[in-house]
């Protein structure tokens, strides 16, 4: 069908507030917003203002009005412990008013921040919807972060209670999750008056009465069997519903603020519209809750909208195959996955030829998303072939919530570009300006910048730090909003994501973009992911450095294939580029979230003091890059600090 995009971000662009206000007459308000917006309050203004609403209603009570109780809600499959459930909208409150009465009852009211440390199973969406539903700020905070950085958030956010699981699974083996947080709380100088543990029974954990340690499965048990109901909270559309904490530069993390008004009209605006699905069929967010993607896909966005939505616990590969997404999409009929290029990196690099995707019937499947990174243009085509569905690279970040620029699969499909996440949503106004600020011409590497006020959705600031929001993401371009993300716009509009600006280079006075070289890396036929870094140079200032992982079954000679990369660079960007260095590598370092931590590669290469990052997955890859790096002869990096 022809594509409705233009004409709806025209009616965005001609009247911004009379376009989210339509959008919100979807939803149900306790009492209507006095304005839709109010550039006078907040740092650059507020969504919503004098409304009343409730998130959890929206997500649950709506549906059940509705007259949709008794269908899917939340799908939960466990590829480690084999288990799956699947619970209706009925069945969602009984437990998510369960837990709101064991918060209410431990004394958490309207304001009070409840911290969510948890692995990916039902309990965890279940205690988020329950923080909503009495006013509570929830801040999931990954499972399994180290116990450090559970104490800087515990301090930052003053938590009155913590929730968490007694362990998390892993493929072969057990994460004990309660000694964790029991050094977590040690560490804190605020501590949570209460800790509500979920006891599983792969490692069930030691509880301690006289530190405020409660069962959590008991105490859900009591309230469903006593059959307690907890009405919603009325709440304002500027309160907040939660705060998502991301590594902070000096120490302190940076709390990611969102309200409930604005939060929930864009993620309804956005299940329809972009992601195309209509109520009652399965949307998959192949993600943790502990991440941004988690929090609007996997839990707000889906229920808003009335999708049965999937909690996986498992991998894309390695649970038990590079099959596991194909079993999942076909056994609970997803119509809509989305998940991070870097899944099916690892799936392509086990499976090249796509022989496990033939065992499984697809055919319901109606497009992929793929976010939270580059997404080059070989995984992509490779996913198209496998899959037959429409590949959409869509761009967004914990800052926004939800996507800057996408396809509008909702909308009617608009013609793909490679490499490109297509055009800005409704909302989203980016241009590219040089260091100065200054507006570039279509086709000019810059910094993306999206021009205030941000829409419904985006972070209304950091947490108790409006200044360091205005410093870190508003003061560099003034009227915009600073994406940290370099690219360029096309003649057509199309917004084409390069790199972070910290990772375009300057190489004997070029600006050049490491990400536009892994694109060429990733086109030749034998590599399935790779990282390209600058390194210090003393003639050039920085040279580009590549780090490839090869497909299984590559038979080969490595240097051979470096050779030829790096040819192929050179015949696709040119000299200029200066690309003359490749090493092959088993595997890249990335967070849990599947982010490759170029930043860390870059400063052991120079030789720079470094951090061991929170987020990162398995350290021994670590120790790898740098014996890499020595033995092609760059400094010693020396031991991680801090």
């Amino acid at each position: 069908m022809e594509s409705r995009y233009q004409a709806v971000y025209q009616h965005w662009q001609n009247d911004p507030e009379g376009f989210w206000a339509e959008a919100a007459t979807e939803l149900i308000w306790f009492k209507p917003p006095d304005r839709i917006f109010d550039p006078d309050l907040g740092v650059y203004g507020r969504w919503f203002v004098g409304g009343e609403t409730n998130t959890c209603y929206n997500c649950l009570d709506r549906h059940i009005a509705a007259g949709r109780g008794s269908e899917r809600a939340l799908i939960f499959d466990s590829a480690l412990t084999g288990e799956k459930k699947i619970f209706s909208y009925d069945a969602m409150l009984e437990e998510v008013q369960a837990i709101a009465a064991v918060l209410k009852n431990l004394g958490v009211a309207k304001g009070d921040r409840v911290v969510i440390y948890m692995p990916m199973v039902p309990e965890a969406i279940f205690s988020m919807l329950a923080c909503a539903r009495i006013g509570a700020v929830h801040s999931v905070v990954f499972g399994g972060f180290a116990a450090h950085e559970l104490a800087t958030r515990l301090d930052d956010l003053q938590a009155k209670v913590a929730i968490s699981a007694s362990c998390g699974l892993e493929p072969g083996r057990v994460i004990a999750y309660k000694p964790l947080l029991d050094r977590a709380v040690d560490l804190a100088g605020s501590k949570p008056d209460h800790c509500l543990i979920l006891q599983r029974e792969q490692l069930p954990a030691e509880l301690w009465p006289d530190r405020g340690d409660l069962d959590l499965g008991q105490a859900i048990r009591a309230e469903k069997m006593a059959g307690t109901q907890i009405a919603c909270e009325p709440l304002a559309a500027t309160d907040p519903l939660y705060i998502l904490c991301t590594s902070g530069t000096t120490g302190r993390p940076k709390g990611v603020v969102r309200d409930n008004g604005g939060h929930m009209v864009a993620l309804h605006w956005s299940m329809r519209n972009i992601y195309g699905v209509k109520p009652g069929e399965a949307f998959w967010a192949a993600s943790d809750i502990g991440w941004v993607v988690g929090h609007s896909y996997i839990v707000y966005g889906p229920l808003l909208s009335g999708n049965p939505t999937v909690v996986f616990e498992g991998k894309p590969v390695g649970t038990p195959d590079a099959g596991a997404f194909w079993r999942v999409i076909a056994e609970h009929d997803v119509k809509v996955l989305f998940t991070a290029p870097t899944a099916f990196r690892a799936i392509r690099r086990d499976d090249p030829d796509g022989d496990l995707v033939g065992l499984h019937d697809l055919s319901g499947l109606k497009a992929l998303f793929l976010a939270g990174e580059r997404a080059d243009s070989e995984t992509l085509k490779w996913a198209e072939r496998m899959l037959k569905v429409p590949v959409v690279d869509h761009w967004w970040q914990t800052e926004t919530g939800w996507a800057i620029a996408a396809n509008p699969i909702g909308l009617g499909a608009l013609p793909f570009k490679y490499g490109s996440p297509t055009l800005p949503m409704p909302g989203h106004s980016v241009e590219v300006v040089d260091d100065a600020g200054h507006s570039q011409p279509a086709g000019t590497l810059g910094n993306l910048v999206i021009r205030l006020p941000l829409p419904p959705g985006c972070l209304v600031s950091f947490w108790n730090a409006d200044e360091r929001f205005r410093a870190a993401c508003l003061a560099e371009f003034p009227g915009y909003y600073k994406t940290a993300d370099a690219g360029i716009i096309d003649e057509d509009g199309y917004v084409f994501v390069m790199a972070r600006t910290d990772d375009i280079i300057n190489c004997a006075g070029h600006r050049l973009s490491t990400g536009a070289m892994e694109e060429v890396c990733a086109m030749h036929p034998d590599v399935a992911e790779c990282a390209v870094i600058g390194v210090s140079d003393p003639l050039k200032g920085q040279i580009p450095c590549g780090f490839l992982v090869l497909k299984n079954r590559v038979a080969r000679d490595p240097p051979t294939i470096a050779v030829e990369v790096v040819d192929l660079v050179r015949l696709q960007i040119g000299p200029v580029a200066a690309f003359k260095t490749v090493m092959i590598v088993k595997r890249l370092p990335k967070t849990r979230s599947g982010k490759i931590l170029r930043g860390t590669m870059q400063k052991m290469a120079d030789g720079l003091p470094w951090k061991m990052p929170a987020t990162l997955e398995d350290p021994a890859v670590l120790d790898e890059i740098a014996e890499i790096l020595e033995r092609n002869g760059y400094m010693h990096a020396p031991a991680p600090t801090g």
